[in-house]
């Protein structure tokens, strides 16, 4: 794909389509990766985003609790000693 480079106030870039944005899921920010002679755009996303919101209202609803046991009652600490 050919794109033409645009002034930018004092720096130069290009546009990128609403197709091409939409189909690769970029929002706020790209990692540009530079690579044995290439540049690379890459979409950054941030997969645990929102996770505090959601574990906040998990403690707040009581939901937050173990599923199991995290120490067994036949579990031997004297052989890690």
């Amino acid at each position: 794909m050919e794109v033409s480079i645009i002034k930018i106030g004092n720096s130069k870039g290009f546009r990128l389509s609403k197709t091409l944005i939409e189909k690769y899921n970029i929002k706020d920010k790209v990692e540009l990766i530079l690579e044995k002679g290439y540049m690379i755009i890459k979409p950054l996303s941030n997969p645990r985003a929102g996770w505090e919101e959601s574990f906040k209202e998990m403690n707040e609803n009581g939901d937050d609790q173990l599923l199991f046991d995290d120490i067994y009652e036949d579990e031997d600490f004297e052989e890690w000693s």
